[in-house]
């Protein structure tokens, strides 16, 4: 373990490490060219200023993703979770491999690689095996071999069912965050209950913004009718366009989703057709928009920058999608996403209104984003894919003894509640906490963590968490 650095923002005491850890825990790619491969795993630890030099128990934050850094908090209140975990405990925010100041994988990295089975081999390396297997070395070898406590959004749920799969004794206590997964894992079946909630997500913002219909259907003609480039030189398709609703499963998505439309077109007042009174305008509208999206119609460069900015690659978030759902000998996963999708006609681009989707990858992303076509051979290779490690125990987790504690969003659109409820009900010492009054994002307001703290420490689940601190 290396100290890079120590230092105060508002609120908190801060310090930087990093240590190394293998590329392949298994060591089982001979022939790959990965024998003996460190890699740097970068974590920060957070702790109350005026509680340094205290013994606190150790809360390790899982970070959502996949392909997810750690938050990087600007002070107290910015993070809802860390305002009331810093009241408790000295907090560990780890970039998983991969991401953030850890040895960074991007398209860079996937263009030094001729082989796509090599380079489908060494994107297997950063899946939640791997990542779990670099959490539990880091807590044995840097601190102290005490059982910490875990906090995991959304896919760190995911690494969290993992946690308690191979290294339970790791672990005093768990808290998740919309973020069970249905277990066993299977992609098509978690993409059957998400499309419709792609759907029903879109419903309902035009339903709030029904003026946003029309507006929504112009662009799409446009791009029809027009070659629209991004500034980084891809081209923005309607298939892409849909893939904004990727942000309808936190709030205010429907807000910020408006007001990007808003300010779609280039004419002056934002108005879609020119200033007009009359009634036979008005009319016209409600037959479509292909009629009006002549040359006279433009995107405005801020829609568009928006917009590659929304829709652009995040670190491994597309390349590993599908790949989470990965558990042992499986059937080729095989564009999971685009399967159901092939189902469900009302998702085409040529349908009005038109809906969006979220979370969900397509063949096309990989030919059509400049940032994800260094990834297409490996990802090909690993639709084909039927062997994958293990990374959850069924029956250990029904035996688990490590109390956990977890917030259902019920309106969940990227984990389906039903299917997180299906799961607990079959993991030991589980409890869950449903609610309708947050999305996935809920863990970042002030009140998610804190009732799940309340609630775990109410019925004792963190007696033996503060009393090991104070021995």
């Amino acid at each position: 373990m290396t100290k890079l650095a120590s230092y105060y923002i508002p609120g908190m005491y801060v310090e930087d490490h990093s240590c190394e850890v293998p590329l392949d825990w298994n060591g089982n790619t001979p022939g790959q060219g990965f024998e003996g491969k460190a890699i740097s795993l970068f974590y920060r630890v957070l702790c109350a200023p005026e509680r340094v030099n205290q013994d606190l128990p150790v809360l390790l934050f899982l970070q959502g993703g996949p392909g997810g850094a750690g938050p990087r908090p600007l002070d107290t209140h910015s993070d809802g979770w860390i305002d009331e975990a810093l009241r408790h405990f000295r907090i560990v925010l780890p970039d998983q491999r991969g991401t953030g100041r850890s040895e960074h994988l991007d398209a860079s990295t996937m263009t030094a690689f001729d082989d796509p089975r090599q380079a489908a081999a060494f994107l297997k390396h950063f899946l939640a095996d791997s990542i779990v297997r670099d959490f539990e070395h880091l807590r044995r070898t840097s601190f102290g071999n005490r059982a910490w406590v875990t906090l995991g959004q959304s896919y760190g749920g995911f690494l969290t069912m993992s946690y308690l799969s191979m290294f339970p004794e790791g672990v005093a206590a768990a808290f998740t965050t919309g973020g069970i997964p249905h277990i066993p894992a299977d992609a098509v079946e978690v993409y059957r209950h998400t499309f419709p909630r792609m759907q029903a997500k879109t419903r309902q913002y035009y339903a709030r913004y029904p003026q946003d219909v029309e507006r929504v259907s112009t662009v799409v003609e446009l791009l029809n009718t027009q070659k629209v480039s991004l500034e980084n030189g891809d081209a923005l398709t309607p298939e892409r366009l849909q893939t904004l609703g990727s942000d309808f499963g936190m709030k205010p998505s429907f807000e910020r989703m408006h007001w990007l439309f808003d300010t779609a077109f280039s004419n002056g007042d934002g108005s879609l057709y020119g200033a007009s009174d009359s009634a036979a305008s008005d009319s016209a509208a409600s037959r479509g928009a292909a009629s009006r999206s002549g040359s006279d119609m433009r995107l405005s460069d801020d829609f568009l920058n928006a917009v590659m900015t929304r829709t652009s690659t995040k670190s491994l978030y597309w390349p590993l999608q599908e790949f989470i759902y990965a558990d042992g000998d499986i059937e080729p996963l095989r564009w999971a996403a685009q399967r159901v999708r092939d189902e469900l006609p009302e998702f085409g681009s040529d349908r009005r209104p038109l809906l969006f989707t979220g979370e969900a990858i397509f063949p096309w992303m990989f030919e059509q984003e400049r940032q994800l076509r260094p990834f297409k051979a490996a990802v090909d290779v690993l639709m084909e894919e039927s062997h994958w490690n293990s990374i959850y125990d069924a029956e250990r987790l029904a035996e688990n003894d490590v109390p956990l504690q977890s917030a259902v969003y019920y309106d969940d659109m990227y984990v389906d509640s039903g299917m997180q409820l299906d799961t607990l009900s079959r993991v030991g010492n589980a409890h869950a906490w449903v609610t309708n009054s947050y999305e996935h994002d809920g863990v970042h307001g002030d009140v998610v963590f804190r009732t799940l703290f309340d609630q775990a420490r109410d019925r004792g689940d963190l007696e033996t968490v503060f009393a090991q601190a104070k021995e």
